[in-house]
């Protein structure tokens, strides 16, 4: 790595060029072509998709989309009042007019001399059904902003007007772009306070825009090939800003430390990537086969979002380790990393050496005193924000869901109201007939369905003799997520649609919507186990070989799971239990979304194992110099606690920021995640592990040595003391603007160790960082 470094430090100018005309070349190249995302997502072999496959067979337009425009009459009127009437039948008349929808049906259509059901009891409340000619992934949004104008444009005194469906949410959902502006803001502040040098703060930024940028392209054109949802560009934008400001983080860190303790310009630079750079690697590495491990579940639309979220990874460790330390080679922006006061006490007092000191150093040496104790303390903290997960509730959440100010909010309290809790989400029990003799068994099952409890009415279709597929539309007495919901979807299942399929050659299968979401919790619920213990493994394998050592990866392992349970225990109290999710504008309580915790294991997973590698890769970089357990867990986390913080709130931050995207499975995702990797960072990182890594002594580095001999040997560290050139010190990198112009002129540049009561970066002791202010910007890692 060290190399690699001097290369790009040396060649800083073409490695700026390249990567500027990869930025602006693949972004073009990606705009022109476009994308191809696919949110959809099969699964072989479930009730769910049989029903649907045999409704599609049946009707075409089964597979395009439907929505509705849900009408309320208001101050006692009644939707039948001519002059509501003669409203509502020209909007309705305009919409049909609409590019890309079908049909849009009329709620005053009488069947066989009798209302069609579209319209309350009360006659307060009624719904149109608005079928367009695709499904979400293919509907222009166009299109369907037309409708909610065109729609709510006939709203008056008399009537309030509101619109449901997933189309019409799509309408309702913010782009990335505040998201991604307020992450960057957030991270600035963070990394201005770490450093007190606004190019400290700003390089970061600038490596994880170059990363992000080209990440993201790469996603567009990948999207061509492969099946990529519309959400992976957004969450691989979001991790990729953490992860690329993280690491650029870390290796800036590392390099401020090398210039502090005397290297030259280019010394530190390498010294900087052959230490945190590899680090950097071996972290983003774990982070990748983190998140590809989500192929393990063989769902399409979780399989995309790992890919594309590694490739924004990849692209930022890229940009890390080579971008960087090309940009660190341009002298005003190197000796620009440390602040203004830290570069004048660097030029006064001469090389910082000798152990960390501030509030990390501080708090290290409690940790080392009071091990136990706080390893206790940290347990009872995990174990209490874990009791909620025991009761976790996997699924999908609905409109019912979504904030108050919606309109899908509205429209869908309103359907609940005027026609019950279950009409937002009937079941559709489809038959597919083998024989005439099987027209009676049909009628019997929807005679059988009526007496189900939960069940409060059933629409079967007619049976004809040219009927082979017949729909019983179930309208079940509760909300489509809840319990008793799945329960009636289960008894379907497993008791009356086997009754009475025996002695006939009918087949029938439970779909719809509702059924669609029980189905895919089930499914995620099966493929758990296997996407953990892969990740797991993986993980300790990798950690294994990197310290040679069977507690440190087992230790991480259990840390790992712990931040996984306790986060979800934020997000089960939050979500499931609705504990400010209304107040904070997220939508009603409800269950947790289905695909979150494969998602979100994957990712922070990966994250731990970043804070993990950063930590006791310094821990064990002291242990391989020094053999002193104590000093080398003390030094590690005095070192990286001020690094690991900064690089946690940033994250935190960025997570935060999904708030703004105005989606609950979004917020869920990112509360949950901003939750994890503070628990991570704060309790687990700079509290349990070095807890119990003081507590074991030399345990934590122990390995058989039958073990050791056969695992191949790989360098996290790197060496923390390379070759170095023959001058410690960089004149033009310490001195003021007016001897840089008078060492111009021909005169004589005064380096610290020539100054008098200094120390000699070439042969004296320098400055022990005991000496060292508390000061953030001017602290150490």
């Amino acid at each position: 790595m060290a190399s690699l470094a001097r290369w790009c430090f040396r060649n800083r100018g073409k490695v700026l060029a390249i990567w500027v005309i990869l930025l602006l070349g693949i972004g073009i190249g990606a705009n022109r072509w476009g994308d191809s995302y696919n949110t959809s997502f099969s699964m072989p072999g479930t009730d769910s998709t049989k029903a649907l496959s045999l409704l599609q067979s049946m009707d075409a337009k089964a597979a395009g989309d439907s929505d509705q425009v849900v009408l309320h009459s208001l101050g006692g009127a009644k939707l039948t009042d001519p002059d509501i009437q003669q409203s509502v039948e020209t909007m309705l008349g305009k919409v049909g007019k609409i590019h890309g929808i079908v049909s849009a049906s009329d709620p005053y259509t009488e069947v066989g001399g009798k209302p069609s059901g579209t319209i309350s009891s009360d006659g307060t409340i009624g719904y149109s059904t608005v079928r367009f000619q695709g499904n979400q992934t293919t509907i222009n949004l166009d299109d369907v902003k037309s409708l909610v104008s065109t729609a709510q444009a006939a709203a008056n005194s008399k009537l309030e007007v509101e619109l449901g469906g997933v189309d019409i949410e799509g309408t309702q959902q913010s782009g990335t772009g505040s998201s991604e502006g307020l992450g960057y803001i957030a991270a600035m502040i963070v990394l201005l306070l770490a450093f007190g040098s606004l190019v400290g703060a700003l390089l970061p930024i600038i490596i994880a825009i170059f990363g992000i940028g080209i990440g993201t392209s790469l996603i567009i054109i990948a999207s061509h090939g492969l099946t990529i949802p519309a959400l992976a560009p957004i969450l691989a934008a979001l991790i990729g800003i953490g992860v690329g400001i993280d690491y650029a983080l870390f290796i800036v860190t590392r390099f401020s430390k090398g210039v502090r303790s005397g290297l030259s310009h280019e010394d530190a630079v390498a010294r900087a990537l052959d230490t945190s750079g590899r680090a950097v690697v071996f972290a983003g590495t774990t982070v990748c086969i983190a998140l590809l491990g989500m192929l393990t579940t063989r769902m399409s639309f979780l399989s995309g979002s790992g890919i594309g979220a590694a490739i924004a990874v990849a692209t930022v460790v890229l940009a890390a380790i080579t971008l960087l330390p090309a940009l660190l080679g341009f002298k005003p922006i190197g000796r620009r990393i440390l602040s203004r006061g830290g570069r004048k006490k660097l030029r006064d007092s001469g090389p910082i050496t000798g152990e960390p000191t501030g509030v990390w150093a501080r708090w290290a040496k409690i940790v080392e005193k009071r091990p136990k104790i706080l390893a206790l303390l940290a347990v009872v903290i995990m174990g209490v924000l874990l009791i909620p997960t025991l009761s976790v509730r996997l699924g999908s959440s609905d409109q019912g869901n979504d904030p108050s100010s919606t309109t899908t909010r509205k429209a869908y309290d309103l359907l609940g109201q005027g026609f019950g809790p279950g009409f937002n989400g009937p079941l559709q029990v489809v038959a597919q007939l083998g024989s005439s003799s099987d027209d009676a068994a049909v009628n019997q099952l929807a005679a059988q369905i009526r007496t189900q409890p939960d069940v409060v009415s059933v629409i079967p279709a007619p049976v004809t003799p040219a009927s082979r597929i017949v729909m019983i539309t179930v309208v079940p007495g509760s909300s489509p997520e809840s319990v008793q919901t799945t329960d009636l979807v289960n008894n379907l299942r497993d008791n009356v649609v086997p009754k009475a399929e025996q002695g006939t050659t009918m087949h029938a299968y439970v779909g719809g919507t509702t059924a669609i979401y029980e189905d895919f919790a089930s499914v995620m619920k099966s493929k758990l186990p296997l996407f953990i213990a892969v990740v797991v493994a993986l993980g300790f394998l990798l950690l294994m070989l990197a310290f040679r050592s069977l507690l440190v990866p087992l230790a991480a392992a259990v840390m790992n799971l712990l931040a996984a349970g306790a986060s979800f225990g934020v997000i089960v109290w939050i979500f499931q239990y609705g504990h400010g999710s209304d107040s904070l504008g997220l939508g009603a309580a409800g269950p947790v979304e289905a695909w979150l915790p494969v998602m979100m294991l994957s990712i922070l997973f990966g994250l731990s194992m970043d804070y993990q590698v950063f930590l006791v890769s310094r821990m064990h970089e002291e242990w391989v110099h020094t053999r002193d357990n104590r000093r080398a867990v003390r030094v590690g986390q005095a070192e990286t606690g001020r690094v690991i913080s900064a690089a946690a709130t940033i994250m935190i931050c960025v997570f935060l920021s999904f708030l703004l995207l105005g989606q609950r499975p979004v917020a869920e995702f990112g509360i949950g995640l901003a939750a994890a990797v503070a628990l991570d960072a704060f309790v687990l990182r700079m509290l349990l592990v070095p807890s119990i890594m003081q507590t074991l002594g030399k345990a934590n580095w122990w390995l058989p040595g039958w073990l050791d001999r056969i695992l191949p040997h790989l360098s996290v560290e790197g060496d923390a003391n390379p070759p170095v050139g023959n001058d410690h010190l960089d004149p033009d990198l310490f001195m003021t603007r007016a001897e840089r112009k008078a060492a111009k002129a021909g005169g004589t540049a005064v380096l610290p160790e020539q100054k008098s009561g200094s120390g000699s970066a070439a042969g004296g002791s320098g400055r022990s960082e005991e000496d060292e202010s508390d000061s953030v910007s001017s602290g150490h890692r």
